[in-house]
Protein backbone atom coordinates (compact mmCIF):
# COMPACT_ATOMS: atom_id res chain seq x y z
CA UNK A 1 0.00 0.00 0.00
CA UNK A 2 1.45 3.32 -1.07
CA UNK A 3 -0.28 5.62 1.41
CA UNK A 4 -2.88 6.01 4.09
CA UNK A 5 -5.58 6.32 1.42
CA UNK A 6 -5.06 2.91 -0.07
CA UNK A 7 -6.74 -0.39 0.79
CA UNK A 8 -6.52 -3.12 3.38
CA UNK A 9 -3.21 -4.37 4.84
CA UNK A 10 -2.68 -7.63 6.70
CA UNK A 11 -0.50 -7.06 9.74
CA UNK A 12 1.70 -10.13 9.14
CA UNK A 13 2.89 -8.53 5.88
CA UNK A 14 4.17 -5.36 7.52
CA UNK A 15 5.64 -6.94 10.64
CA UNK A 16 9.38 -6.27 10.72
CA UNK A 17 9.30 -3.52 8.07
CA UNK A 18 11.79 -0.67 8.56
CA UNK A 19 10.28 2.49 10.02
CA UNK A 20 11.76 5.67 8.51
CA UNK A 21 11.47 9.30 9.56
CA UNK A 22 10.64 12.12 7.13
CA UNK A 23 14.31 12.51 6.16
CA UNK A 24 14.62 8.83 5.23
CA UNK A 25 16.65 7.71 8.25
CA UNK A 26 15.64 4.41 9.82
CA UNK A 27 14.13 4.73 13.30
CA UNK A 28 13.55 1.03 13.92
CA UNK A 29 11.32 -1.86 12.81
CA UNK A 30 7.58 -2.38 13.16
CA UNK A 31 6.82 -5.06 15.75
CA UNK A 32 3.10 -4.76 16.44
CA UNK A 33 -0.08 -2.72 15.99
CA UNK A 34 -1.91 -1.29 19.02
CA UNK A 35 -5.72 -1.07 18.96
CA UNK A 36 -8.53 0.12 21.24
CA UNK A 37 -11.77 -1.85 21.39
CA UNK A 38 -15.00 0.07 20.83
CA UNK A 39 -18.59 -0.38 21.92
CA UNK A 40 -21.10 -2.60 20.15
CA UNK A 41 -20.14 -4.07 16.79
CA UNK A 42 -17.75 -1.26 15.88
CA UNK A 43 -14.34 -2.50 14.77
CA UNK A 44 -11.42 -1.66 17.10
CA UNK A 45 -9.64 1.58 16.24
CA UNK A 46 -5.91 1.49 15.51
CA UNK A 47 -4.15 3.74 18.01
CA UNK A 48 -0.65 3.41 16.63
CA UNK A 49 2.39 1.25 15.93
CA UNK A 50 4.84 -0.42 18.28
CA UNK A 51 8.32 0.11 16.88
CA UNK A 52 11.44 -1.67 18.05
CA UNK A 53 14.56 0.44 18.16
CA UNK A 54 18.02 -0.99 18.44
CA UNK A 55 18.78 -3.07 21.56
CA UNK A 56 15.12 -4.27 21.64
CA UNK A 57 13.85 -0.98 23.04
CA UNK A 58 10.20 -0.59 21.97
CA UNK A 59 8.36 2.72 21.57
CA UNK A 60 4.89 3.82 20.50
CA UNK A 61 4.14 5.85 17.34
CA UNK A 62 0.57 7.28 17.11
CA UNK A 63 -1.21 6.76 13.79
CA UNK A 64 -1.49 10.52 13.36
CA UNK A 65 2.29 10.54 12.82
CA UNK A 66 2.22 7.70 10.28
CA UNK A 67 2.29 9.26 6.82
CA UNK A 68 2.55 6.13 4.67
CA UNK A 69 2.78 2.34 4.75
CA UNK A 70 3.71 0.15 1.79
CA UNK A 71 5.19 -3.27 1.13
CA UNK A 72 8.73 -2.06 1.83
CA UNK A 73 8.60 0.51 4.63
CA UNK A 74 6.65 2.66 7.06
CA UNK A 75 7.24 6.43 7.02
CA UNK A 76 6.49 8.61 10.03
CA UNK A 77 6.58 12.35 10.69
CA UNK A 78 7.12 14.59 13.69
CA UNK A 79 9.13 14.17 16.85
CA UNK A 80 9.58 10.60 18.09
CA UNK A 81 8.99 10.02 21.79
CA UNK A 82 11.60 7.42 22.76
CA UNK A 83 10.03 6.58 26.12
CA UNK A 84 9.67 2.81 26.47
CA UNK A 85 6.29 1.47 25.37
CA UNK A 86 4.06 0.10 28.11
CA UNK A 87 0.70 -1.38 27.21
CA UNK A 88 -2.32 -0.41 29.31
CA UNK A 89 -5.04 -2.83 30.40
CA UNK A 90 -7.57 -1.39 27.95
CA UNK A 91 -5.28 -1.80 24.93
CA UNK A 92 -4.84 -4.77 22.62
CA UNK A 93 -1.78 -5.75 20.57
CA UNK A 94 -2.72 -7.37 17.28
CA UNK A 95 0.19 -9.81 17.02
CA UNK A 96 0.73 -10.57 20.70
CA UNK A 97 -2.94 -10.76 21.73
CA UNK A 98 -4.98 -11.68 18.65
CA UNK A 99 -2.81 -13.98 16.55
CA UNK A 100 -3.61 -17.67 17.36
CA UNK A 101 -6.57 -16.61 19.53
CA UNK A 102 -9.63 -18.91 19.43
CA UNK A 103 -12.82 -16.99 18.63
CA UNK A 104 -16.48 -17.69 17.92
CA UNK A 105 -17.68 -17.33 14.34
CA UNK A 106 -20.97 -15.51 13.95
CA UNK A 107 -21.46 -16.29 10.27
CA UNK A 108 -21.87 -19.98 11.10
CA UNK A 109 -21.71 -22.27 14.12
CA UNK A 110 -18.25 -23.12 15.33
CA UNK A 111 -14.95 -21.77 16.54
CA UNK A 112 -11.88 -20.68 14.62
CA UNK A 113 -8.35 -19.49 15.28
CA UNK A 114 -7.11 -16.08 14.14
CA UNK A 115 -4.28 -16.47 11.65
CA UNK A 116 -3.97 -12.82 10.56
CA UNK A 117 -5.72 -9.47 11.00
CA UNK A 118 -6.12 -6.65 8.46
CA UNK A 119 -6.13 -2.91 9.15
CA UNK A 120 -7.77 -0.35 6.89
CA UNK A 121 -7.81 3.46 6.73
CA UNK A 122 -11.26 4.96 7.15
CA UNK A 123 -10.17 8.62 6.93
CA UNK A 124 -6.96 10.62 7.19
CA UNK A 125 -4.76 9.15 9.96
CA UNK A 126 -7.72 7.10 11.25
CA UNK A 127 -7.49 3.32 10.89
CA UNK A 128 -9.47 0.37 12.19
CA UNK A 129 -9.42 -3.42 12.06
CA UNK A 130 -11.35 -4.59 9.01
CA UNK A 131 -10.88 -8.29 8.22
CA UNK A 132 -9.70 -11.44 9.95
CA UNK A 133 -8.01 -14.47 8.41
CA UNK A 134 -9.25 -17.61 10.21
CA UNK A 135 -8.47 -21.30 10.20
CA UNK A 136 -10.78 -23.88 11.72
CA UNK A 137 -10.03 -25.26 15.16
CA UNK A 138 -8.26 -28.60 14.95
CA UNK A 139 -6.83 -28.06 11.45
CA UNK A 140 -3.16 -28.94 11.65
CA UNK A 141 -0.52 -26.84 9.92
CA UNK A 142 1.52 -28.50 7.24
CA UNK A 143 5.09 -27.49 6.53
CA UNK A 144 4.53 -24.25 8.43
CA UNK A 145 1.42 -23.34 6.42
CA UNK A 146 -1.90 -22.56 8.07
CA UNK A 147 -3.99 -24.94 5.97
CA UNK A 148 -7.40 -23.72 4.78
CA UNK A 149 -7.79 -20.02 5.60
CA UNK A 150 -11.07 -18.10 5.47
CA UNK A 151 -11.18 -14.31 5.41
CA UNK A 152 -14.19 -12.76 7.13
CA UNK A 153 -15.29 -9.31 8.23
CA UNK A 154 -14.32 -8.30 11.76
CA UNK A 155 -18.03 -8.17 12.68
CA UNK A 156 -18.35 -11.89 11.87
CA UNK A 157 -16.34 -12.96 14.93
CA UNK A 158 -16.70 -12.58 18.68
CA UNK A 159 -13.65 -12.40 20.92
CA UNK A 160 -13.56 -14.19 24.26
CA UNK A 161 -14.93 -12.12 27.13
CA UNK A 162 -16.91 -9.64 25.00
CA UNK A 163 -20.31 -10.39 26.48
CA UNK A 164 -22.36 -7.36 27.42
CA UNK A 165 -21.48 -5.64 30.69
CA UNK A 166 -20.77 -2.29 32.29
CA UNK A 167 -17.14 -2.81 33.29
CA UNK A 168 -14.30 -0.40 32.74
CA UNK A 169 -13.37 -1.93 29.39
CA UNK A 170 -16.82 -1.37 27.91
CA UNK A 171 -16.94 2.16 29.28
CA UNK A 172 -13.56 2.90 27.69
CA UNK A 173 -14.86 1.56 24.39
CA UNK A 174 -17.81 3.96 24.61
CA UNK A 175 -15.62 6.92 25.52
CA UNK A 176 -13.35 6.20 22.54
CA UNK A 177 -16.01 7.50 20.13
CA UNK A 178 -17.10 10.51 22.16
CA UNK A 179 -16.03 14.09 21.64
CA UNK A 180 -13.71 15.62 24.23
CA UNK A 181 -16.47 17.67 25.92
CA UNK A 182 -18.64 14.55 26.29
CA UNK A 183 -15.73 12.53 27.74
CA UNK A 184 -15.12 15.39 30.19
CA UNK A 185 -18.78 15.31 31.22
CA UNK A 186 -18.59 11.57 31.86
CA UNK A 187 -15.43 12.01 33.96
CA UNK A 188 -16.96 14.95 35.82
CA UNK A 189 -19.95 12.85 36.92
CA UNK A 190 -17.82 9.96 38.25
CA UNK A 191 -16.61 9.55 41.80
CA UNK A 192 -12.96 10.59 42.20
CA UNK A 193 -11.91 6.94 42.57
CA UNK A 194 -13.78 5.86 39.44
CA UNK A 195 -12.52 8.92 37.54
CA UNK A 196 -8.91 8.10 38.37
CA UNK A 197 -9.41 4.45 37.37
CA UNK A 198 -10.84 5.37 33.97
CA UNK A 199 -8.31 8.14 33.37
CA UNK A 200 -5.42 5.78 34.05
CA UNK A 201 -6.66 3.53 31.22
CA UNK A 202 -7.62 6.23 28.68
CA UNK A 203 -5.50 6.99 25.64
CA UNK A 204 -3.07 9.90 26.24
CA UNK A 205 -4.61 12.06 23.51
CA UNK A 206 -8.19 11.36 24.57
CA UNK A 207 -7.36 12.14 28.21
CA UNK A 208 -5.48 15.31 27.24
CA UNK A 209 -8.42 16.58 25.18
CA UNK A 210 -10.86 15.81 28.01
CA UNK A 211 -8.63 17.48 30.61
CA UNK A 212 -8.82 20.74 28.68
CA UNK A 213 -12.61 20.66 29.14
CA UNK A 214 -12.64 19.94 32.88
CA UNK A 215 -12.71 22.47 35.75
CA UNK A 216 -9.28 23.37 37.08
CA UNK A 217 -9.62 21.54 40.40
CA UNK A 218 -10.50 18.31 38.58
CA UNK A 219 -7.62 18.82 36.16
CA UNK A 220 -5.23 19.08 39.07
CA UNK A 221 -6.74 16.06 40.83
CA UNK A 222 -6.52 13.89 37.72
CA UNK A 223 -3.00 14.82 36.67
CA UNK A 224 -1.83 14.36 40.27
CA UNK A 225 -3.29 10.84 40.35
CA UNK A 226 -1.09 9.69 37.45
CA UNK A 227 2.50 8.57 37.78
CA UNK A 228 4.99 11.23 36.68
CA UNK A 229 5.89 9.66 33.31
CA UNK A 230 2.24 9.20 32.33
CA UNK A 231 1.34 12.71 33.49
CA UNK A 232 4.19 14.12 31.37
CA UNK A 233 2.94 12.16 28.33
CA UNK A 234 -0.56 13.60 28.76
CA UNK A 235 0.76 17.15 29.17
CA UNK A 236 2.71 16.76 25.93
CA UNK A 237 -0.54 15.95 24.11
CA UNK A 238 -2.27 19.07 25.43
CA UNK A 239 -2.06 22.42 23.69
CA UNK A 240 0.99 24.20 25.17
CA UNK A 241 -1.07 27.06 26.58
CA UNK A 242 -3.49 24.66 28.29
CA UNK A 243 -0.59 22.60 29.62
CA UNK A 244 1.00 25.77 31.00
CA UNK A 245 -2.25 26.75 32.73
CA UNK A 246 -2.51 23.30 34.34
CA UNK A 247 1.14 23.15 35.40
CA UNK A 248 0.81 26.55 37.01
CA UNK A 249 -1.94 25.14 39.24
CA UNK A 250 0.41 22.47 40.65
CA UNK A 251 2.88 22.84 43.49
CA UNK A 252 6.24 24.17 42.27
CA UNK A 253 7.99 20.89 43.09
CA UNK A 254 5.49 18.76 41.19
CA UNK A 255 5.44 21.20 38.27
CA UNK A 256 9.22 21.00 37.94
CA UNK A 257 9.18 17.18 38.10
CA UNK A 258 6.68 16.99 35.24
CA UNK A 259 8.53 19.56 33.14
CA UNK A 260 11.72 17.53 33.59
CA UNK A 261 9.91 14.37 32.39
CA UNK A 262 8.44 16.02 29.29
CA UNK A 263 10.20 15.97 25.93
CA UNK A 264 12.65 18.92 25.84
CA UNK A 265 10.95 20.70 22.92
CA UNK A 266 7.51 20.43 24.53
CA UNK A 267 8.82 21.53 27.94
CA UNK A 268 10.63 24.50 26.41
CA UNK A 269 7.38 25.82 24.90
CA UNK A 270 5.55 25.45 28.21
CA UNK A 271 8.33 27.12 30.20
CA UNK A 272 8.29 30.06 27.80
CA UNK A 273 4.54 30.52 28.31
CA UNK A 274 4.97 30.34 32.08
CA UNK A 275 7.39 33.27 31.92
CA UNK A 276 4.56 35.64 30.91
CA UNK A 277 1.85 37.08 33.11
CA UNK A 278 -1.31 35.01 32.67
CA UNK A 279 -3.64 37.79 31.55
CA UNK A 280 -1.35 39.11 28.83
CA UNK A 281 -1.08 38.10 25.18
CA UNK A 282 2.07 36.12 26.01
CA UNK A 283 0.28 34.18 28.74
CA UNK A 284 -2.73 33.34 26.55
CA UNK A 285 -1.02 32.49 23.26
CA UNK A 286 0.04 29.19 21.75
CA UNK A 287 3.66 29.01 20.53
CA UNK A 288 2.76 26.79 17.56
CA UNK A 289 1.01 28.88 14.87
CA UNK A 290 1.28 28.23 11.14
CA UNK A 291 4.47 29.99 10.00
CA UNK A 292 5.66 30.26 6.39
CA UNK A 293 8.74 31.78 4.70
CA UNK A 294 8.24 34.59 2.15
CA UNK A 295 9.05 32.26 -0.77
CA UNK A 296 6.34 29.74 0.17
CA UNK A 297 3.52 29.34 -2.34
CA UNK A 298 -0.22 29.28 -1.85
CA UNK A 299 -0.05 25.51 -2.41
CA UNK A 300 2.50 25.23 0.41
CA UNK A 301 0.28 27.26 2.72
CA UNK A 302 -2.84 25.21 1.98
CA UNK A 303 -0.91 22.00 2.62
CA UNK A 304 0.10 23.34 6.04
CA UNK A 305 -3.37 24.39 7.14
CA UNK A 306 -4.77 21.01 6.08
CA UNK A 307 -2.71 19.26 8.74
CA UNK A 308 -5.20 17.31 10.89
CA UNK A 309 -3.59 18.21 14.22
CA UNK A 310 -4.32 21.93 13.74
CA UNK A 311 -7.39 23.37 15.41
CA UNK A 312 -9.80 25.24 13.10
CA UNK A 313 -8.89 28.53 14.81
CA UNK A 314 -5.15 28.08 14.18
CA UNK A 315 -5.72 26.84 10.63
CA UNK A 316 -7.62 29.93 9.56
CA UNK A 317 -4.49 32.13 9.42
CA UNK A 318 -0.90 31.66 8.25
CA UNK A 319 1.89 34.03 9.27
CA UNK A 320 4.78 35.01 7.00
CA UNK A 321 8.15 35.55 8.71
CA UNK A 322 11.85 35.67 8.02
CA UNK A 323 13.96 32.71 9.06
CA UNK A 324 14.05 31.03 11.54
CA UNK A 325 10.49 29.78 11.27
CA UNK A 326 10.26 28.27 14.76
CA UNK A 327 8.98 30.73 17.35
CA UNK A 328 10.48 33.11 18.18
CA UNK A 329 10.88 33.61 14.45
CA UNK A 330 12.82 36.10 12.40
CA UNK A 331 11.13 39.41 11.62
CA UNK A 332 7.34 39.17 11.28
CA UNK A 333 6.11 40.25 7.82
CA UNK A 334 2.36 39.76 7.87
CA UNK A 335 -0.63 37.42 7.86
CA UNK A 336 -2.61 35.58 5.19
CA UNK A 337 -6.17 34.43 5.84
CA UNK A 338 -7.13 31.01 4.49
CA UNK A 339 -10.02 32.49 2.47
CA UNK A 340 -7.53 34.61 0.53
CA UNK A 341 -5.42 31.49 -0.09
CA UNK A 342 -8.45 29.74 -1.59
CA UNK A 343 -8.93 32.58 -4.08
CA UNK A 344 -5.36 32.67 -5.41
CA UNK A 345 -3.52 30.42 -7.95
CA UNK A 346 -1.47 27.68 -6.24
CA UNK A 347 1.82 29.05 -7.59
CA UNK A 348 1.35 32.54 -6.10
CA UNK A 349 3.89 33.50 -3.43
CA UNK A 350 2.34 34.18 -0.03
CA UNK A 351 4.54 37.26 0.32
CA UNK A 352 2.56 38.81 -2.53
CA UNK A 353 -0.80 38.49 -0.77
CA UNK A 354 0.13 39.36 2.82
CA UNK A 355 -2.47 41.44 4.65
CA UNK A 356 -0.38 44.26 6.15
CA UNK A 357 -3.46 45.97 7.63
CA UNK A 358 -3.65 43.39 10.43
CA UNK A 359 -1.44 44.78 13.16
CA UNK A 360 0.17 42.17 15.44
CA UNK A 361 -0.54 42.08 19.17
CA UNK A 362 2.21 43.07 21.60
CA UNK A 363 3.29 40.27 23.92
CA UNK A 364 2.52 42.43 26.95
CA UNK A 365 -0.97 43.51 25.82
CA UNK A 366 -3.55 42.88 28.55
CA UNK A 367 -6.76 40.85 28.35
CA UNK A 368 -9.01 43.82 27.65
CA UNK A 369 -6.72 45.15 24.91
CA UNK A 370 -6.64 41.72 23.28
CA UNK A 371 -10.44 41.44 23.51
CA UNK A 372 -10.84 44.84 21.81
CA UNK A 373 -8.38 43.72 19.13
CA UNK A 374 -10.51 40.70 18.22
CA UNK A 375 -13.67 42.80 18.18
CA UNK A 376 -12.02 45.43 15.99
CA UNK A 377 -10.57 43.10 13.36
CA UNK A 378 -13.33 40.44 13.52
CA UNK A 379 -10.74 37.63 13.73
CA UNK A 380 -10.47 34.29 15.49
CA UNK A 381 -6.65 34.15 15.40
CA UNK A 382 -4.13 36.93 16.03
CA UNK A 383 -0.30 37.15 15.75
CA UNK A 384 1.73 37.99 18.86
CA UNK A 385 5.13 39.69 18.52
CA UNK A 386 7.89 40.72 20.92
CA UNK A 387 9.78 43.99 21.12
CA UNK A 388 12.02 43.00 18.19
CA UNK A 389 8.95 42.37 15.99
CA UNK A 390 9.52 38.61 16.01
CA UNK A 391 6.50 36.31 15.94
CA UNK A 392 6.38 34.41 19.22
CA UNK A 393 2.93 32.86 19.01
CA UNK A 394 -0.73 33.34 18.19
CA UNK A 395 -3.86 33.93 20.28
CA UNK A 396 -7.13 32.29 19.30
CA UNK A 397 -10.53 33.62 20.33
CA UNK A 398 -11.19 30.57 22.50
CA UNK A 399 -8.05 31.42 24.51
CA UNK A 400 -9.48 34.89 25.17
CA UNK A 401 -12.89 33.52 26.19
CA UNK A 402 -11.26 30.99 28.48
CA UNK A 403 -9.59 33.81 30.41
CA UNK A 404 -12.55 36.21 30.31
CA UNK A 405 -15.20 33.81 31.62
CA UNK A 406 -15.58 33.10 35.37
CA UNK A 407 -13.24 30.57 36.92
CA UNK A 408 -16.02 27.98 37.40
CA UNK A 409 -17.57 28.23 33.93
CA UNK A 410 -16.43 24.75 32.92
CA UNK A 411 -17.95 23.19 36.03
CA UNK A 412 -21.26 25.00 35.45
CA UNK A 413 -21.31 23.86 31.83
CA UNK A 414 -20.69 20.23 32.79
CA UNK A 415 -23.25 20.29 35.62
CA UNK A 416 -26.09 21.88 33.65
CA UNK A 417 -25.25 22.12 29.92
CA UNK A 418 -28.85 22.55 28.82
CA UNK A 419 -29.32 25.63 31.04
CA UNK A 420 -26.08 27.38 30.09
CA UNK A 421 -27.85 29.87 27.84
CA UNK A 422 -30.13 31.02 30.70
CA UNK A 423 -27.16 32.21 32.74
CA UNK A 424 -25.46 34.39 30.13
CA UNK A 425 -26.49 37.51 31.99
CA UNK A 426 -24.87 36.22 35.18
CA UNK A 427 -21.42 35.69 33.69
CA UNK A 428 -18.75 38.04 34.95
CA UNK A 429 -16.48 39.77 32.53
CA UNK A 430 -13.64 40.00 35.05
CA UNK A 431 -10.63 37.67 34.68
CA UNK A 432 -10.54 34.34 36.48
CA UNK A 433 -9.14 33.98 39.97
CA UNK A 434 -5.38 34.16 40.30
CA UNK A 435 -3.15 31.09 39.93
CA UNK A 436 -1.67 29.11 42.78
CA UNK A 437 1.77 29.98 41.42
CA UNK A 438 2.11 33.56 40.16
CA UNK A 439 3.69 33.93 36.76
CA UNK A 440 6.48 36.36 36.18
CA UNK A 441 6.08 39.25 33.84
CA UNK A 442 7.47 38.52 30.38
Amino acid sequence: MASANSSTIFVSRIRGLPVLDASGDQVGRLRDVLVQRRAGMLAPRVKGLVVELFARHRIFIPMVRTSSIDALQVVITGVVNTRRFERRDSETLVIDDLFDLTVDRLDHVGKAVIFDVAIQPVRSHDWELSQVALRDVGVARRFGRPGNVTIVDWRDIRLPGTASGQGTEQLLAQLEDMKAADVARELHEMTPERRNEVASALDDTKLADALEELPEDEQVSLISSLDADRAADVLEEMDPDDAADLINELTPDMAEVLLQRMEPDEARDVRRLLSYSEFTAGGMMTPEPVVLPPDATVADALARIREPNLTPALACMAFVCRSPLETPTGRYIGAVHFQRLLREPPSTLVSAIVDTDIEPVSVNAGLHAVSRYFATYNLVNAPVVDGDHRLIGAITVDDVLDHALPADWRGNQLDAPSQEATHDDQRATAPRAGRAVTRGQG
